[in-house]
């Protein structure tokens, strides 16, 4: 099958380079969604709108390699496409090793598109495994119906003369035929539009008719000229025609739709069998393409209403509306013009279920308009670039405010208070832009699951609540590694096989919890399963081995369990493909730090595991506290600070040792920030001048502790500046970010 040139879809380089952007992106996306599908049809086999959406998602695909000239991806898609019509049609049962040739045959796609939009040739054991699945999927077809065949098939064209000039002699343009007003019908009714672009894709309508009537037996073909422009707009290269064509024959409706495959692409096509029933144009009004549609149009459409009769009820019902507007000047009682399908069912030409479809079809078209408006593609550069813009705007605004504060002029203070507040709202609008819902990145791991039991032979069943919470697009990216590594550690040595489960009392299949939710600022992330659990004294005597901790430590749990966080550090007996090696963890625990997160493990023997993950919303701008210890300024994350009280002579004298106070009966550590950072001398005679201490208590997870400063400068918004690699070793410290005046303060890590 020839396809259109690519100069004649893309005019320039900008125009190719933006099309492909849009193909790479929107391939990604429906091959995401494809597996997501899948796994849910691995649930539910018999699923029909789980099935029409997988195929929707490969033909989309296929269509759009079409344009590109990517035949790789056209001919392999052709093949999966064909195997799914089966499916969908429900004459091929969806059973797991086809599930799992599907999810093979995803993968593939998903490298050949990579292949294609990077020009990389693929690698041999690619090109044997695509070998490999096309025999796995061509089982399933009849010879004819393997990739490849169609641009042989379609060459054999006949010419039978008799039976051409038989089809001609049948056609009639007189729409208003009673044999297509019935329902019911003695013979088959196939509707067919073309597509505009089928003569410049080397196909032509009277080939179409003329390999039709070698199959089967035409008796009646109506042209449909509805679509026909006027003659100005008329373009010689595109086709406007369509067929209302009933016939007979001895062949099931799998069997014609098979004579058709070759066409398929390039026309709309509904069949009809005898006696139609009104499931079947309900049906068929439910698989409509969702485009912008009228009540009438989409009974036309689907076959349940010619042309002509739409034109009649459309006259019918102006008549009526113009009768209405002359009672109305009359002075008369206006009467409510009905509706089209109103008129349909009155007159006869319709059953009130068929506009019922209708009507439900057009709300679902009307919805996911209305959805698609509601969103556009952000480049992510271009969303990074406006982040970093608004963080120089508050930096801004913090100096205009700094400066304002230094006048006396309420004028001037009133507009830097006003410019505060607005710079607040495009700073929130502006990182809402940055924050995607984390339930994507864990549908992911169904896979992932899946085949580790399959490998392993295990049976876990993952459950995902908290989908819905959002954080920022960056910390979902950078989180993603981590979160595979301990799903995979929590598959492999925390769950245990289904024998021994059953053994222990426990079911065959194990629980693997996926679970996010807010808190206190941040996004907690819980991992969790019902498995054996860490082994205590195991881990201890691998750490003793190793010299990662002293022979004579005493730890406590927390702190044992931490030790498989340390590199190179595992307690598999042998090593395998999923995980023994002693890497992993440890990057899992570095990856969370620089993140400015925190990990923590909680565990019990036989009962199972749970890893805490608690990172910050965002890595951009943070709401922040300022203090200043002697002539240095600090900032702490806003979210962490529980309270700010006075360290009196009254607290000091009830320490509960050198760096303790009773805090409401509650023993508080604390440490003083002018001994962690080495407080030089002018440091230290600055801090002397400051009457009081004032302890800033900080929490994290359920943890408290204070920090003693000289002064408390109160919020702060702080954007946040990485440092540079000279600065990477000094500890306690996340980051900086630029005051109002100018001057740089360092953000306090707390949780380290």
């Amino acid at each position: 099958m020839t396809k259109r040139p690519l100069s004649k879809i893309m005019n320039d380089d900008k125009a190719l380079e933006e099309g492909l952007r849009m193909f790479a992106e929107e391939s990604r996306e429906l091959l995401e969604l494809a597996e997501s599908t899948l796994l849910q049809l691995e649930e539910s086999p018999k699923d029909v709108e789980l099935i029409g959406e997988l195929f929707r998602s490969i033909h989309t695909i296929k269509g759009a390699a079409g344009i590109f000239g990517f035949n790789g991806i056209v001919d392999f898609t052709h093949t999966a496409e064909s195997v799914m019509g089966l499916v969908r049609e429900q004459t091929l049962n969806l059973d797991e090793t086809l599930i799992s040739i599907f999810l093979s045959s995803r993968d593939h796609l998903a490298a050949l598109v990579e292949c294609a939009l990077t020009g990389v040739q693929m690698c041999e054991a690619d090109v044997v495994e695509g070998s490999k699945l096309l025999q796995q999927l061509g089982s399933y077809l009849l010879p004819n119906e393997v990739v490849n065949s169609v641009d042989d098939d379609c060459s054999d064209t006949s010419n039978n003369d008799e039976k051409t000039e038989k089809t001609e002699k049948t056609e009639k343009t007189d729409e208003s035929d009673p044999s297509f007003k019935k329902i019911e019908s003695n013979h088959w009714h196939l509707s067919i539009r073309f597509n505009e672009g089928i003569l410049q894709n080397g196909m032509e309508p009277i080939s179409f008719i003329r390999y039709l009537s070698t199959v089967i037996d035409v008796h009646n073909i109506t042209t449909v000229i509805d679509k026909l422009p006027t003659i100005e707009q008329l373009q010689p290269e595109s086709c406007y025609l369509g067929f209302e064509i009933q016939f007979s024959t001895t062949s099931n409706k799998q069997e014609i739709l098979d004579v058709l495959e070759f066409f398929i692409d390039e026309c709309t096509v509904f069949i009809l069998p005898p006696r139609s029933l009104l499931s079947d144009f309900i049906q068929m009004i439910e698989n409509l393409p969702e485009e912008n549609y009228r009540i009438g149009e989409i009974l036309v459409s689907s076959g349940a209403l010619t042309t002509q009769e739409l034109h009649e009820a459309l006259t019918a019902q102006e008549t009526l509306k113009q009768q209405s507007l002359e009672r109305k000047d009359s002075g008369k009682t206006q009467q409510v013009t009905p509706k089209i399908g109103e008129i349909l069912v009155g007159k006869g030409a319709l059953a009130a279920p068929l506009v019922e479809a209708a009507v439900e079809k057009q709300q679902k078209v009307n919805d996911l308009k209305t959805l698609n408006q509601q969103s556009i593609r952000i480049n992510s550069h271009k969303l990074g670039q406006l982040i970093d813009l608004v963080g120089e705007l508050v930096i801004a605004s913090a100096h205009v405010t700094s400066q304002a504060r230094g006048i006396e002029n309420e004028i001037l203070a009133q507009s830097s208070e006003n410019l505060s507040r607005l710079v607040d709202e495009v700073r929130g609008a502006s990182l809402g832009l940055r924050m995607v819902q984390i339930g994507e990145t864990f549908n992911r791991y169904k896979r992932t699951v899946r085949d580790l039991c399959k490998e392993l032979g295990k049976q876990v069943n993952l459950q995902i609540k908290g989908g819905e919470t959002e954080l920022d697009k960056a910390v979902v990216e950078r989180i993603s590694d981590p979160l595979m590594h301990m799903v995979r550690n929590a598959i492999d040595h925390g769950i245990e096989s289904p024998e021994k489960r059953l053994e222990v009392g426990k079911t065959e299949q194990a629980t693997l919890h996926l679970r996010a939710f807010h808190e206190s600022g941040s996004v907690v992330i819980e991992i969790s399963d019902d498995g054996r659990g860490l082994d205590r004294d195991k881990i201890l005597e691998k750490a003793l081995q190793k010299e990662i901790v002293r022979p004579n430590a005493v730890l406590s749990d927390a702190e044992v369990y931490r030790l498989i966080f340390e590199a190179g550090f595992s307690t598999a007996e042998s090593v395998s493909n999923v995980s023994g090696r002693g890497v992993g963890m440890d990057v899992v625990r570095r990856n969370i730090n620089e993140l400015r997160g925190q990990v923590s493990v909680d565990s019990a023997a036989g009962r199972g595991s749970k890893f805490t993950i608690r990172l910050p919303l965002t890595l951009a701008i943070i709401e922040g506290f300022q203090v200043n210890v002697g002539a240095a300024s600090y900032i702490i994350p806003l979210n962490m600070v529980d309270e700010c009280i006075e360290l009196t002579s009254k607290l000091r004298e009830s320490n509960h040792g050198d760096n303790y106070v009773n805090l409401r009966g509650e023993a508080l550590p604390y440490i003083r920030l002018s001994d962690l950072f080495g407080q030089s001398a002018r440091d230290r005679e600055l801090s002397a001048n400051y009457k009081r201490d004032n302890i800033v208590v900080v929490q994290c997870g359920n943890k408290k502790t204070g920090l003693v400063v000289d002064e408390l400068l109160g919020e702060q918004q702080a954007v946040i500046k990485p440092l540079g690699k000279i600065f990477q070793h000094l500890k306690c410290i996340s980051g900086a970010t630029i005051l109002g005046g100018g001057d740089v303060a360092m953000i306090i890590d707390v949780p380290q």
